[in-house]
């Protein structure tokens, strides 16, 4: 199923770069936006400078956040990278405003269904992860603010501002539809009733979070069994879920969606 997800998210991406930004040379923000910018003034291809300018951060990412975030993420860079070579660029759409409207809301579902599967589309969405791993807030917005430079680096080099406005309207829209996908500043609270509370443990606390252990009892076998508690963000669920299924598959999972939280927490994860 992830690799199922990683192909239709990238394919949706490859279609808003080539259908829609690039024929009205528009941009998508981020290094997939410095690529196009790139591109729009030289003789190079753009699918092959997406593909290295991305390669730096992708190397921050994997120190940073982890090997599966990155290696979805790498494989998101080749695949939109090779997609972008034989998708189009002639457009069908002539309008600016609609390929902005049309082409934000492909690459930010695009965008979101990585990140829902521990990935991301590269570029921005690393740096922006890592920063949300510091502070709680939208990584749509984190998004929004690191590609204000790169639209106005467009208006002022094509002395065309409204390309910049449309690019911008793109790229809020992208962000906006990453936030309804992707909602990782939300915390959750998971209580795992299992059997196998020990080999569940090892496996947990190897994760940066915490695990509170309740002694609890079965109200129709009055056999004692234990829960365990920990608090999370939605971004890590998906974690989560594979470590119980790997350790109990009859393990009992309570996902409660958490208001606030105070004291000691993690957020460098």
């Amino acid at each position: 199923m992830d690799i199922f997800i990683i192909l239709v998210a990238n394919l949706l991406i490859s279609i808003g770069f080539n259908q829609f930004l690039i024929p009205h040379q528009l941009l998508a923000g981020g290094i997939s936006g410095i690529a196009m910018l790139i591109g729009y003034f030289s003789d190079l291809h753009i699918p092959i400078l997406y593909f290295l300018l991305n390669l730096p951060i992708i190397v921050w990412g994997f120190v940073v956040i982890g090997r599966r975030f990155i290696i979805i993420s790498l494989l998101s860079v080749a695949i939109t990278s090779w997609m972008m070579t034989f998708i189009p660029t002639d457009g069908f759409v002539h309008a600016p405003i609609l390929a902005a409207v049309f082409g934000g809301v492909l690459i930010g579902t695009g965008t979101g269904l990585l990140l829902r599967i521990g990935g991301s589309s590269a570029g921005f969405d690393i740096v922006g992860s890592i920063l949300t791993r510091h502070y709680d807030f939208p990584l749509g917005g984190v998004l929004i603010v690191l590609n204000g430079v790169v639209i106005a680096a467009l208006g002022y080099f094509k002395d065309n501002w409204d390309l910049a406005l449309y690019s911008m309207l793109a790229i809020y829209i992208t962000g906006v539809v990453v936030d309804m996908l992707h909602i990782k500043h939300v915390k959750v609270t998971a209580f795992i009733v299992t059997s196998k509370k020990e080999q569940m443990l090892e496996k947990m606390l190897r994760t940066p979070r915490g695990v509170t252990i309740l002694k609890a009892e079965g109200a129709y076998s009055s056999m004692p069994s234990d829960v365990l508690m920990t608090v999370i963000t939605r971004y890590e669920l998906v974690e989560l879920k594979r470590i119980v299924e790997s350790v109990d598959e009859d393990a009992f999972v309570n996902i409660v969606e958490t208001a606030g939280i105070w004291g000691k927490f993690n957020r460098l994860s």
